[in-house]
């Protein structure tokens, strides 16, 4: 099964600042749609952030104004800039793409990554 490759993650302090990074095969082409979700310990799976071809993006609105997505689509990899972070973001992020939007915002894309711990800790 295809996975996307991500890194970045691991810990950080509150107010601090962490940049994920996700890549795609090129052998599988480009996505509409590539976005990030999460899931904290006892919570539902969420989204975090979707970015499409055309560069419209949607965020979790808890992470507005502090997180941005950005992707390069002739690498066909996405990123997640996170800052002033919280206790609250802790989570497993996973990249995941499909070239259809809806799958992403229902979390039900057909492609993912394996999953990176963001811890926020004082």
């Amino acid at each position: 099964q295809v996975q996307l490759v991500e890194s970045g993650g691991g810990s950080v302090q509150p107010g601090g600042s962490l940049r994920l990074s996700c890549a795609a095969p090129e052998s599988i082409g480009s996505f509409y749609a590539m976005g990030w979700h999460r899931q904290a310990p006892g919570k539902q799976h969420e989204l975090v952030a979707v970015i499409t071809r055309d560069l419209n993006t949607k965020y979790l609105d808890s992470m507005e104004g502090r997180t941005t997505i950005s992707r390069d689509g002739a690498k066909n990899t996405v990123t997640l800039q996170m800052n002033s972070l919280k206790p609250e973001d802790t989570a497993v992020y996973y990249c995941n793409a499909d070239d259809r939007l809806s799958r992403i915002l229902r979390g039900t894309s057909e492609y993912w990554g394996q999953g990176t711990q963001v811890t926020v800790s004082s």
